[in-house]
């Protein structure tokens, strides 16, 4: 018999689940490479076929684990070998890791758990067709009081109202303030236009007490700080 002779369905379904025990394995081990990872969420939605093609491709295609959680159903879909169901639990997983990190915001000091602060806004923004604002405030002690969306824009805009800020502010009590916005686009850097919105809410919340803690840009997977970046007086 030929050595090229095709599987049949009996070893086909074998091999699968041969690979991927030695996946669970490795996940126990905390030894999987981020499409690994992937690889393996995918099989227990799609469990009789090969889902690594699939994986290298979402990865491919969005760049990374934190961009294919946050990308909407639509985009998902798009992708040849995912179909609703599996879009679904993927966005599923998303909100469960969402979750979990806004309850560590709010039950702990948000700038002694800078991981979770960070991961949050990159699950919050990093798969995103079009800018976003959202603006974080903290209270007395540090915790989330509320994470509200500022505003919806265009692929390369989103509107910024510091008077809006600074209500909203005053209505919680909050000692201090994080403004968040994502760039769909590969643009790594704040534009002239987020330096000049990030002064004036700063010099408003200022007026009120409050202190702008931080201007963060989401892009590339990354989180930017305008504080670290100097933009920040």
């Amino acid at each position: 018999m030929s050595n090229n002779a095709p599987k049949s369905d009996a070893e086909d379904l074998s091999f699968h689940s041969g690979h991927r025990e030695r996946l669970r394995q490795k996940f126990l081990d905390n030894n999987l490479a981020d499409y690994e990872l992937l690889e393996l969420l995918l099989s227990f939605v799609i469990p009789r076929r090969d889902v690594r093609p699939l994986a290298r491709g979402l990865m491919k295609k969005f760049g990374g684990i934190y961009p294919i959680l946050s990308a909407p159903i639509d985009k998902l879909t798009e992708f040849r070998g995912i179909g609703r169901n599996t879009a679904i639990f993927i966005k599923t997983v998303h909100k469960i890791m969402l979750q979990g990190y806004k309850c560590e915001l709010e039950t702990q000091k948000v700038f002694h758990n800078e991981r979770a602060l960070l991961n949050y806004c990159l699950l919050l923004l990093g798969g995103k067709s079009k800018e976003e604002s959202h603006v974080l405030y903290l209270g007395p002690d540090y915790r989330l009081l509320a994470d509200d969306l500022h505003s919806v824009g265009t692929n390369d805009w989103a509107a910024i109202y510091p008077r809006e800020i600074l209500k909203r502010a005053l209505e919680l009590n909050a000692l201090s303030v994080l403004l968040v916005h994502n760039h769909p686009t590969p643009l790594t850097t704040f534009s002239t236009e987020d330096i000049k919105l990030t002064a004036d809410v700063q010099s408003l919340l200022n007026s009120g007490d409050i202190r702008l803690h931080d201007h963060y840009l989401v892009s590339g997977g990354i989180v930017y700080s305008a504080r670290n970046m100097f933009l920040l007086k």
